[in-house]
């Protein structure tokens, strides 16, 4: 509880900038659409039985693909950032307002609809006079519903560069910081359970009939409620990186994937434009893999990451490993590609390979004699793996591999990087796709395995970034080829090492990588 205190007080300002971001992009304004959307649709179904079903089941399944997927599926279309993450929201905000309003109209009394008719109401004096007002309370917990799912789905939404609370989580996950996860995730559940209560208490305000005594206190309640939240969010905290200390600077955007090396590379660009330019860089991290940050590139939602040029080579441009290629062949290719198809240059690299590296105990190697991938493919089909799931879909990844190697395992796992290091250490699984930089092989006690075959391209750290950023920004140019051959292998498994095992902050070391 104490990590947790003051992980908070030194992130203050930044949780304020993510609650405002979750509360009013990511939950407010998708529950107003779906309220707007599904309201309408909801009074005109109720007398269109088969639209009633049609609409019930189009939305119910909705509600059935993965959050993960239906941003994965919006990318395309809104590219990263804020929009996908609130369609995707407003979606999943349909249902649970549309089925309550629909249910709530179709089961009014049939005396009191008899007797407003016989009144003389028109249909639509009826409807805002009676249907409506008799089914609020039922239609405002559909509200209420829609509103806690948008604020715990919304937490995912971080790996397409959405914002809001999640950013915490995950990158607590990514960087094994439990004070971070817990600051995201109780800020999330604390902001459920504030707006369950006003919406609950709105709800019981509206209920036709007698209202009960102690609703004085409940309203009093949710007014201090909605009053600290506004105070929160409206009262500036001062910041010393905060976009809003910057208005006055030209911003550009550095993106990263989501594990620590791209962290820490994504921090040191950072600095060193922000130290030798007059720039202020926003920082797009945590976006969740290569297709998202290449997407991101070609759309202009960010202007550079750090990308390797093996997966370059394979996985942007879909190519081969030549025989005979060396890592200044891979390079220029790749470079040549950059330029011609996406309008981008890649510097030289900042001189390390990261390459993957079929990774077990070193307990386990030392027992079977394991020193080669081709000695782990005699026995593969009796054990079993943990990989990332972008290893595994990846040509010069899993598929690749298996072919060269005729390697076939008993069981593969999707696990993310920053659990497969402890699962394989504690027996859980027999093998991972290690990094090779990565610190946490050594602090685990394990044993890389020789790529005997010479399956794996080169993977050198390079940056990748938009031509037009560098006519515009000339001056970005200079501050980042400082960074060229500045960090060899040894230099950025000590980097890594800081930040997964001694848990220094990824700001803090990319300050040492920048006095390499």
């Amino acid at each position: 509880m104490q990590n947790v205190l003051i992980e908070l007080s030194g992130r203050l300002p930044d949780l304020q900038l993510k609650l405002l971001d979750h509360l009013l992009y990511l939950t407010a304004i998708p529950v107003v659409f779906a309220v707007c959307i599904a309201l309408p649709l909801a009074i005109w179904a109720r007398n269109h039985r088969v639209f009633q079903a049609f609409a019930l089941g189009t939305t119910g399944i909705m509600q059935t693909i993965p959050s993960l997927a239906m941003l994965a599926f919006l990318l395309p279309f809104f590219g990263i950032g804020k929009l996908p993450a609130i369609v995707a929201l407003t979606l999943y905000a349909l249902l649970p307002i549309f089925q309550n309003t629909l249910t709530a109209l179709c089961e009014l009394p049939s005396d009191v609809l008899e007797a407003a008719d016989g009144i003389g109401f028109s249909e639509h004096q009826r409807l805002w006079m009676i249907d409506l007002p008799l089914a609020a309370p039922v239609i405002m917990s559909g509200i209420r519903t829609a509103t806690t799912i948008c604020v715990g789905i919304a937490t995912l939404s971080t790996f397409i560069g959405a914002g809001g609370l999640g950013d915490f989580i995950n990158r607590g996950l990514a960087l094994d910081q439990m004070p971070l996860v817990l600051l995201g995730a109780g800020a999330a559940a604390i902001l459920a359970l504030f707006l369950d209560f006003v919406m609950e208490t709105v709800g019981l305000f509206i209920r036709p009939g007698r209202k009960k005594r102690n609703l004085r206190w409940r309203a009093i309640g949710s007014i201090v409620v909605v009053i600290m939240l506004f105070g929160v969010l409206v009262f500036p905290l001062k910041s010393g990186n905060g976009v809003a200390d910057n208005q006055d600077k030209k911003v550009i955007r550095i993106g990263s994937k989501n594990f620590t090396e791209q962290f820490i590379l994504g921090e040191i660009m950072a600095q060193i434009i922000e130290n030798h330019t007059d720039l202020y860089v926003e920082r797009i991290f945590n976006l969740g893999g290569t297709v998202i940050c290449q997407k991101a590139l070609e759309n202009g939602e960010i202007d550079l990451y750090p990308e390797y040029s093996g997966t370059s080579l394979s996985v942007v441009f879909k190519s081969e490993l030549q025989p005979g290629w060396t890592n200044k062949d891979i390079f220029r290719y790749v470079k040549a590609l950059y330029e011609k198809n996406y309008g981008c240059t890649v510097f030289r690299p900042f001189g390390f390979n990261n390459t993957y590296r079929l990774t077990v105990s070193g307990e386990k190697a030392d027992k079977h004699g394991w020193r080669t991938v081709s000695d782990l493919a005699q026995v593969a089909s009796s054990l079993e793996a943990g990989f990332t799931s972008e290893f595994i879909e990846r040509e010069d990844g899993l598929k690749g591999l298996a072919a060269a190697y005729n390697l076939h395992f008993r069981q593969v796992r999707d696990m993310s990087p920053e659990l497969m290091y402890k699962a394989v250490a504690n027996g859980e699984i027999d093998v991972i796709c290690a990094f090779s930089t990565d610190g946490r092989i050594a602090a685990y006690g394990l044993r890389t395995l020789d790529d005997d075959r010479q399956f794996f391209p080169p993977y050198e750290a390079m940056i990748v970034v938009r031509k037009e950023l560098l006519r515009k920004f000339p001056e970005v140019e200079d501050a980042l080829k400082k960074l060229i051959g500045l960090i060899s292998d040894n230099v950025m498994r000590e980097l890594n090492y800081k930040v997964d095992v001694e848990k220094v902050s990824p700001e803090k070391v990319a300050e040492m990588g920048n006095g390499c």
